[in-house]
């Protein structure tokens, strides 16, 4: 057999390098099957089933009650000490004039406030001086302490400052025999506390009255059920037969609601969580301010909200509420007062015009990325740029992909289309920077290698006759095929692509498991954006060049993404309700401080603002001294040498060369010479060289990585 058969064999036998696609997919695919709970569904139905049973007995019990006919439902007594008790903190509304002022008549959407605790339990009452005090006395009556103490959970309610209230106000129906309006309203309350990022999550229940702005209702920990039968128990005496008239529509519209759920397959699985969190259970009193706008300027204004026309409404007012949150069985009392309400369909616009405005800033980052890498596409460019630099920014944008696509699903409105867009631009912002970052890794990683040294010569000793060995009789190995754990970590070891996939995959679960605490996101926004530019100063020192990042690039990139940081941490009013940090400017002063530096060092050398001592970077001298004697002292004309690009001979003093390398630039410059030597030892053109450095940048003769030149 010819040896070149054989090497075409063997060369056939080798193993071609497979992508990294179908090894992405298959890790997305087994993130999907992990996370997937098909078995949820299950429980929830059998949830349902459950709830509208227990919706059918308390709508016969609560009939029969209402009618006056036998039943096992009972309306709890009413406690008189708590109306004077919360009058002590908040006044209830009256009746107004039409035509001088009015109430919201519907309040659905969010309302923020601060709220003070006081304890009202008896051992604490003992030593307290307050107005109210009696009131609070008997409210608690003779409550036990025991009992009272095993529901405070492990919840600080004492160190508790803010509520975030969010309510939804269903229009008023008509019912037979009920003059007043009065209007069902849901939600959810979650009492904050300032040392800790957690809070506690209360569902809301309750009623409104219309005509004098009253909102009453039972707030109990997540899971635990609201019995909305008892709400009359505790609203105005006079009001308490409309209450418990309204009572019963809504729970037939709650038994008809939960059937057609069940009969249409659809199941919210959020919904159907019964575990109970513990804590304590309040009765709520809440009051809206007045405006002053008549009725039916009112009516306008909220008709326009809801079905925008464009035609003319008087000024918006502002949403005012105060209230008081009592736990008999806690011993609890939250005053919450001046909180500010934002109307759901506002809060859409302004979710909306956030959107826009993100989307904007994301696209003008894309221009100036894709303007950035146009000019230091060359290897020449991308051995001048940091990779971490392009890398944190890739991370940056994809946790901003999964938290905007996180806050359109939590939305569940008209702003989730709008939020689409920014989450769009930010993932293909992603996958840019990803790209260009393994680009740069690419060019990167053989001048970053440490080059091995050159082999050194072996003595051949001499050589003695051969000598027959005998061979042992052993038994053929066994033929075992490699396992599939083998095969994974071996392509793994062999493409580079893979490795990075996989390793920003794990990374990526591991921010995204991050992210949703909000102390530690802080800690993430903090360190990712310390590190835009940082890396890229210490590349420059450490290799002794300038960065190839324009100026343009760096000051616009920076503006862009301290968008989101100031807005989100200096706006007190932000989509997000997230709270001012003062110390966000000092992030962006040293963010920009980084972009001065990496400015500098191109017009002042990379290690300016380092002492003389450290500043010293091993830079290759392409242009050493040599001499003639190097050459063939039997060559007609003196040369250094063969070029080992394009073969031919290299001079030192050719006029001719001089003016037709890189056209003339080399006589006008003067410091560089007609030829290069490489580390590797290696002669060239210095135009050879500089046109094989914009292809690679590696050695064409021995493959060794070459420093630029």
């Amino acid at each position: 057999m010819d040896r070149n058969d054989e090497n075409d064999g063997q060369s056939a036998r080798i193993p071609q390098q497979r992508s990294s696609v179908p090894s992405f997919l298959f890790l997305i695919f087994m993130l999907f099957i992990l996370t997937n709970h098909t078995g949820d569904e299950f429980l929830a139905r059998n949830h349902y089933q459950d709830a509208l049973q227990s919706l059918n007995y308390q709508l016969s019990n609560f009939t029969a009650w209402l009618n006056g006919t036998e039943s096992n439902f009972t309306m709890p007594d009413r406690n008189a000490a708590a109306t004077p008790l919360v009058g002590s903190f908040m006044s209830f509304g009256s009746r107004l004039n039409p035509q001088w002022a009015s109430y919201f008549s519907n309040v659905t959407g969010f309302a923020h406030g601060e709220i003070d605790f006081f304890n009202i339990t008896p051992p604490s009452l003992g030593s307290a001086t307050y107005s109210w005090r009696t009131h609070a006395e008997t409210f608690m009556g003779d409550t036990n302490m025991t009992d009272l103490t095993g529901h405070f959970g492990s919840w600080n309610w004492t160190g508790s400052d803010k509520i975030s209230w969010s309510i939804m106000d269903r229009a008023p129906i008509s019912v037979k025999g009920v003059t007043e309006k009065i209007a069902m309203v849901h939600g959810r309350i979650d009492v904050r506390h300032p040392a800790t990022s957690d809070d506690m999550k209360l569902d809301f229940e309750g009623v409104h009255f219309l005509a004098n702005g009253s909102i009453y209702g039972f707030a109990e920990p997540t899971g635990r059920h609201i019995d909305i039968r008892y709400i009359p128990a505790f609203v105005p005496e006079a009001f308490q037969n409309d209450t418990a008239r309204t009572i019963e529509p809504e729970l037939m519209s709650r038994i008809n609601k939960v059937k057609d759920m069940i009969d249409a397959g659809v199941i919210d699985q959020d919904s159907s969580n019964g575990e109970s969190q513990g804590g304590c259970g309040f009765s709520v009193y809440a009051q809206i301010a007045p405006s002053e706008i008549p009725a039916k300027y009112m009516e306008d204004l909220e008709d326009e909200l809801q079905k925008p026309t464009g035609r003319w409404t008087v000024k918006r007012p502002p949403l005012k509420l105060n209230g008081v949150l009592l736990s008999r069985e806690c011993g609890i009392l939250y005053n919450l007062h001046d909180a500010e309400g934002l109307r759901s369909q506002l809060f859409f616009r302004k979710v909306a015009t956030y959107a826009g405005i993100s989307a904007l800033v994301y696209l003008v980052q894309l221009l100036l990325l894709s303007r950035q890498v146009d000019r230091s596409r060359t290897p020449a460019g991308l051995s001048r740029v940091s990779l971490w630099t392009f890398l944190t920014q890739s991370i940056v944008d994809s946790v901003s992909f999964a938290g905007h696509i996180t806050f359109a699903i939590i939305a569940n409105g008209r702003p989730s289309l709008s939020l689409v867009a920014p989450a769009f631009v930010a993932c293909v912002l992603f996958a840019f920077e990803s790209q260009h970052a393994i680009l740069i890794n690419q060019v990167q990683a053989p001048e970053d290698a440490v080059a091995p040294p050159p082999p050194r010569p072996v003595q051949q000793e001499p050589s003695l006759p051969p000598q027959a060995v005998p061979t042992p009789m052993t038994a053929p190995p066994r033929s075992t095929g490699p396992t599939f754990l083998s095969l994974l970590f071996r392509h793994i070891r062999s493409d580079p692509q893979a490795r990075i996939w996989l390793g920003m995959f794990f990374f990526l679960t591991f921010i995204v498991r991050v992210i949703v605490t909000p102390s530690l996101a802080l800690v993430f926004v903090a360190s990712m954006y310390s590190l835009f530019w940082l890396p890229q100063i210490i590349r420059s020192v450490k290799k002794g060049r300038s960065s190839a990042l324009t100026a343009e690039y760096m000051i616009g990139t920076s503006l862009c993404r301290l968008f989101h940081a100031l807005y989100f941490l200096t706006c007190p009013k932000n989509v997000l309700d997230v709270e001012p940090r003062r110390w966000v400017w000092y992030l962006a002063m040293f963010i920009f401080l980084q972009v001065a530096v990496i400015l500098l060092q191109q017009r002042f050398g990379p290690a300016f603002f380092l002492p003389k001592r450290f500043a010293r970077a091993q830079v290759h001298d392409y242009h050493p001294a040599l001499p003639i004697s190097a050459a063939d002292p039997e060559a007609p004309d003196e040369s250094l040498g063969d070029c080992a690009i394009c073969m031919e001979a290299i001079h030192t003093e050719d006029e001719k060369q001089l003016e037709h390398v890189t056209g003339g630039l080399l006589r006008n410059v003067g410091a560089r010479r007609s030829y290069s030597l490489a580390p590797c030892q290696h002669l060239f053109h210095t135009e050879c060289l500089e046109k094989w450095l914009a292809i690679k940048n590696i050695c064409p003769h021995c493959r060794r990585p070459l420093p630029p030149l």
